[in-house]
């Protein structure tokens, strides 16, 4: 092989530079407040490097300082520094059968503002309006904070939106009309900004990646409890898409069918694990015992009513999640499994304190059960990881990149670029 060129090595040379620029990101994202020596032991690199990466990112407005710190140190205080909230902007769409909404996160992994619609889903023209109007909104509310600033467009939406409604419960006739069209690509040529879709489960899970237990973990599935249930693969610090973008659909999984008497019988010898782990499982065993629920609105007071209907289906939505959990781990090598929900803290802590014991139990000779933890965005969690993936492609130290990486000169200009 030929040695490299004066002009290949310094490429190669400025784009290892511009991964430490991303790395430099991610360890202060994960250390929150940090000095320039931190950092540099954080990232492994030396303090002449760090000096220049961080005189690179305060002058493209990323991080800032933040303060000083006085104790626990010999001579002068360190400066701090953090990221700069105001440096960059993204926001989230989440499309789903029974909710629009939109959502502005800063740098710093903040809710700035959101639009919520709450009905069934209309057809994509419709639906379309609806968002760029939002949209629209939500970037002049960052222009006015930081003046272009927004990087893009993430867009979360469950894939095959006209399927399984029977396991739903759902009848919402304009679901058929979202099959094949492409709202990413209408949405980016109506705003003009860069637009980034995912399946939603995946969505959450970056979500949980950037600002939640990524900030403790490379390495952990995803699992999230809403209507239906969906989730996400984390490996190495970056999250895996699939052949099809559907990497973590666990809503699929074969399980054993339910013993309660409200879920129908399944037409083979498995069901799914949506028809009994999913809010749509716990309406449809609610309703099955007489409480009225015209929607998800219905559900608290329903809950508050029906103890002992809760109490049946959380313990047939722990059964059916444990073969999930240990087929995920067998088949990744993950330690850890987040799981979150709609439902609130208390009854998401309640199924995450009993699978833990359910699994203690199933695991086989010679394997510990992974980590479970709980989850840490509960119903904004596909919203701000739809915000957080235009933040993730731009701004995150990706292993491809070590070979692609463009300059952070100019927000967004390599997002397009980037997508896995």
């Amino acid at each position: 092989m030929a040695p490299a060129s004066m002009a290949e090595r310094g490429l190669t040379s400025a784009r290892i530079r511009h991964y430490h620029h991303r790395v430099v990101l991610q360890r202060l994202r994960r250390l929150r407040e940090a000095s320039k020596a931190d950092l540099a032991r954080a990232a492994n690199l030396t303090n002449t490097a760090i000096g220049e990466i961080v005189s690179d990112l305060q002058a493209f407005g990323l991080i800032s300082v933040v303060g000083k710190r006085y104790h626990g140190q010999r001579g002068q205080p360190a400066t701090l520094l953090r990221l700069e909230p105001t440096g960059a902007y993204g926001i989230g769409v989440r499309i789903d059968r029974n909710r629009i909404e939109t959502a502005l996160v800063d740098l710093g992994g903040q809710l700035v503002d959101k639009r919520s619609h709450d009905y069934p889903l209309p057809a994509p023209q419709e639906a379309l309006a609806v968002v760029a109007a939002d949209v629209a909104d939500l970037k002049a509310i960052a222009d006015s904070l930081s003046p272009g600033r927004v990087l893009g467009i993430g867009l979360a939406q469950p894939y095959n939106l006209g399927a399984w409604l029977d396991r739903l419960n759902l009848e919402i006739d304009t679901l058929a009309l979202w099959d094949g069209y492409d709202f990413a690509a209408a949405l980016q040529s109506l705003t003009g900004l860069d637009v980034h879709a995912e399946n939603d489960g995946t969505a959450a899970a970056i979500a949980e990646l950037f600002y939640g237990f990524g900030r403790e973990s490379d390495d952990f599935v995803y699992f999230f409890l809403g209507p239906a249930i969906g989730g996400g693969v984390v490996l190495g610090g970056d999250y895996r898409r699939g052949s099809q973008g559907n990497a973590g659909d666990v809503a699929m999984l074969p399980v054993p069918p339910s013993r309660l008497p409200s879920v129908p019988a399944p037409k083979g010898p498995y069901d799914i694990l949506l028809a009994r782990a999913s809010i749509a499982a716990l309406m449809r065993h609610l309703s099955w015992h007489g409480r009225k629920i015209a929607g998800p609105h219905d559900l608290p007071a329903a809950i508050a009513g029906s103890p002992a209907v809760l109490e049946e289906w959380i313990t047939d939505c722990v059964d059916a999640l444990v073969g999930p959990v240990l087929s995920a781990q067998a088949l990744l090598d993950v330690p850890n499994v987040v799981v979150d929900g709609d439902l609130g803290p208390a009854i998401m802590q309640e199924i995450v304190t009993r699978l833990e014991t359910a699994l203690a139990a199933a695991i086989p000779e010679a394997r510990t059960a992974p980590v479970l933890r709980l989850g840490t965005f509960g119903s904004i969690a596909h919203a701000l990881g739809a915000a957080s993936l235009p933040l993730f492609i731009d701004f995150a130290p990706r292993a491809s990149l070590t070979a692609s990486a463009r300059p952070i000169t100019s927000l967004g200009e390599s997002a397009r670029a980037d997508t896995p």
